[in-house]
């Protein structure tokens, strides 16, 4: 994830009033008036408050609530992707589906909680002795703009129902969708405060970590992001998940399917515009077959629509901000000037709007933006490797280490490169990254700590408390 003004501790800037900015045309959707100090305080009281009593119910009446969300997501994501469409820019028919694996992150936690958070008896020469896992309280999450529903419920669906309150600061650029969730859980019938969302600016995070109710912080941004939210966290003895940046390598060895291989990072690098962390950021490919693949992509990329987000036809939207774009093109332009070889795209059309076109660079070396830094944006980096070794190696050649994939016929091979030798929290073989409720999610190095989603996830953010009877 990209450190933006919108997001993060360090927003220099004070509004009183959020702006919802349609990234297609420039055009103001909506304002939404800011909280104050004191809004902030009685917010946290109450949710504390309410806290006490949602910590007593029973999973079965968690798991009732959960699935009634899952309806009202289904009910409507019609709404709420159009929403996501007009605040961010993703194309319809992604939004839509963002909404659907939020309902079916609901369910599956609907499902689950009870079994992932039940009591584990350890033999020991006690009479008893057992694990339990205890609701911490109230957990802020500091979300991003990207996926503005997903990565809401991916932190809200395990965290209510392990018993846990929930505060949101989301992105400024996405406020009505923060309040749409917030609706989705008052018409599921959740406790009225027991989701809330925070409309502070970044600078506020910092008092609302301090506050004594609150337990926790999860947070998915940059590295910077995560670094200043984690000090402060740390300052307090408070416990953080934080899930960051990323510059997702996608090694192409000498006997893959380079057809499938090419279509499918193509698909990884262009999902959500190319805003995504786990995207699909540098394309390794092996000496013996460059050639080919670097033919076969540039053939494919070319033929992806960048168009209405509403159209059936486009393959990506608008970025979601113009001074964001403005930043991509420079990662692209400096890369260039140091020696990359630009195929397609690389500059900034002549209309309204943040449009950015589908980018190749070839020729990536080190020392370039496309080579080191997380490119978000639908920019491909091609890199050539001597070989098998010299790939795997290049990949490792990151601060990050969220996502990696490696194509192959040879599947045992190709899973041995998964689970040995790429450095990532997440490593797949002949398919591109991405999350599922039933799977852990999160990286290491510069890509953050702690996992989400699966028993993992929902285990983060509660007390796991040994129980001894003599």
């Amino acid at each position: 994830m990209q450190l933006h003004e919108n997001s993060y501790l360090y927003f220099s800037k004070t509004f009183s009033m959020f702006k919802s900015i349609n990234p297609t045309n420039g055009e103001i959707i909506s304002t939404y008036s800011q909280h104050d100090k004191e809004d902030v305080k009685n917010i946290i009281n109450q949710t504390h408050n309410t806290w006490h009593q949602w910590k007593q119910t029973s999973f079965a009446e968690r798991a009732a609530l959960m699935q009634k969300a899952a309806d009202v997501l289904l009910e409507e994501k019609e709404k709420h992707a159009r929403l996501m469409v007009l605040e961010m820019g993703k194309t319809m028919k992604q939004a839509v589906a963002e909404v659907e694996k939020c309902a079916a992150c609901c369910s599956y936690y609907a499902e689950n909680a009870e079994a992932f958070l039940s009591n584990e008896e350890i033999e020991t020469d006690a009479y008893a002795s057992y694990i339990a896992y205890n609701p911490l309280g109230i957990v802020l999450a500091v979300m991003p703009w990207n996926f503005p529903f997903w990565q809401v419920f991916r932190f809200a669906a395990p965290a209510l129902m392990a018993g846990n309150a929930a505060l949101l600061k989301h992105a400024s650029n996405v406020m009505g969708c923060a309040m749409a969730i917030e609706e989705v859980f008052q018409k599921a019938g959740f406790p009225e405060n027991i989701f809330r969302t925070l409309r502070i600016p970044g600078k506020e995070v910092a008092h609302v970590i301090e506050n004594p109710h609150v337990k926790a912080v999860t947070l998915t941004g940059s590295v910077g992001a995560g670094s200043a939210v984690a000090q402060k966290a740390g300052e307090m003895i408070k416990k953080t998940v934080l899930e960051l940046g990323g510059s997702d390598p996608y090694i192409v060895l000498e006997d893959a399917d380079l057809e499938y291989a090419a279509e499918t990072c193509i698909t990884s690098r262009l999902i959500n515009g190319g805003q995504s962390c786990i995207a699909a950021k540098r394309f390794i490919i092996v000496e013996e077959v460059y050639e080919k693949f670097e033919s076969l992509f540039l053939e494919k990329m070319k033929s992806k629509k960048m168009g209405d987000p509403f159209a059936e036809d486009s393959d990506l939207g608008p970025q979601a901000q113009e001074n964001l774009r403005d930043e991509l093109n420079g990662q692209v332009q400096k890369s260039i000037e140091k020696g990359a070889k630009c195929l397609l795209g690389g500059y900034i059309p002549d209309q309204k709007g943040a449009w950015y076109p589908p980018t190749v660079l070839v020729d990536v070396q080190p020392g370039m933006p496309a080579y080191h830094e997380e490119l978000f944006g639908p920019v491909a980096a091609l890199i050539r490797a001597k070989d098998e070794i010299d790939a795997i190696r290049i990949a490792n050649d990151s601060v990050f280490g969220l996502g990696a994939a490696v194509f192959t016929s040879n599947i045992p091979h190709g899973q041995k490169i998964a689970e040995e030798k790429l450095n990532a929290g997440c490593c797949f073989v002949n398919d591109f990254v991405k999350s599922n409720p039933r799977v852990p999610f999160g990286g290491i190095n510069e890509s953050g700590y702690g996992r989400e989603l699966s028993y993992l996830g929902i285990r983060e953010f509660v007390n796991v408390k040994t129980v001894w009877v003599k």
